[in-house]
């Protein structure tokens, strides 16, 4: 892509019988993302353009409508989710300037815990109907990085056989000031991987050799990143992005994230094939998935006074 050093994959040989050199040809460019910026593109993925679209539109619609509007969609007292689905915004004292509104994938154990908005009467029918077409897609890319990764057939389908915890949220970065410009702060996610689709506004920027560079926005791609699930399963051979939002004067930046998760009470340590087999020690001491999510949350909603002290997947790093 002009302007972009980011890889572009197509899915199209995918979902079709035959064409090994197109399926070749995409592991290899996944397979080299992995283990050097840890994020890529798709396209011909089978999420339907248009879909895509009209969901980016709503979302804008939604987020014009006044807070008190929103926040009909607020956030379930005492849900045992392990998220707040519905409407919001984040703290005053935050970095991070963005609203959104966080669904869990239709068909899970917390969908019970979602807050639909009313307005536009149209959002929820689209959400349900991309959060579909998303975790078609998601199984397909787990396929695609069992292969990558050199995995027993069916691993990590079997890995992530509980998907209780995925969501998909839509986003919504202000403008930026003219003292600061944060949408998000640089990070990793702490899943197994992501998809993000934007509008023409732009701002997502992902960190490659000490320079970030920035995601060309492009009508119908979905950008992937792994998360770090992946960088401790893979004992660091995978790499967990680092990426950002940066926002833009004068103009807000809609766009929406699919978070493919595991379940809570997973355990999660540097496997066999990355470690004893081959020789090499571990890099990180094992934990519940469930616990590294409660500290990344707490990062969020008592956001900590100094950089220093964010937790990050570090804390679980052993140290040589």
């Amino acid at each position: 892509m002009a302007g972009s050093c980011i890889p572009t994959v197509n899915l199209s040989s995918f979902f079709v019988e035959g064409n090994k050199e197109g399926k070749k040809n995409a592991k290899k460019i996944i397979s080299d993302a992995l283990s050097d910026l840890g994020f890529f593109q798709i396209i011909d993925h089978g999420v339907p353009l248009d879909l895509m679209d009209r969901a980016l539109e709503l979302s804008k619609r939604y987020f014009q409508y006044p807070d008190e509007e929103k926040l009909k969609s607020k956030p379930i007292a005492g849900s045992k989710a392990p998220l707040p689905a519905g409407y919001n915004r984040q703290p005053e004292n935050s970095l991070d300037k963005n609203e959104y509104l966080l669904l869990f994938v239709p068909g899970q154990s917390f969908v019970s815990c979602n807050v639909y908005p009313q307005n536009p009467p149209e959002l929820k029918e689209t959400l349900e109907e991309l959060s579909s077409h998303m975790t078609r897609t998601a199984s397909l890319m787990e396929e695609i990085l069992n292969q990558c990764m050199g995995l027993p057939q069916g691993f990590i389908k079997e890995f992530n056989n509980n998907r209780s915890t995925d969501f998909i949220a839509a986003l919504r970065y202000f403008p930026a000031t003219e003292h600061e410009n944060h949408g998000i702060s640089e990070h990793e996610d702490g899943n197994f991987f992501t998809f993000v689709f934007q509008d023409e506004v732009g701002g997502l920027e992902v960190l490659k050799d000490g320079k970030w560079i920035p995601v060309k926005p492009t009508r119908g791609t979905i950008v992937v990143n792994i998360g770090d699930i992946v960088q401790v399963l893979s004992n660091n051979r995978f790499k967990s992005a680092t990426h950002r939002v940066v926002r833009k004067e004068g103009r807000s930046r809609h766009s929406y994230a699919f978070f493919c998760t595991s379940d809570g009470d997973k355990w999660i340590e540097p496997l066999p094939q990355f470690t004893k087999e081959i020789g090499e020690a571990p890099k990180y001491r094992g934990f519940f998935y469930k616990d590294y999510m409660q500290l990344r949350m707490r990062n969020k909603t008592h956001p900590p006074s100094r950089p220093e002290d964010v937790i990050h997947i570090s804390h679980y790093a052993i140290l040589s």
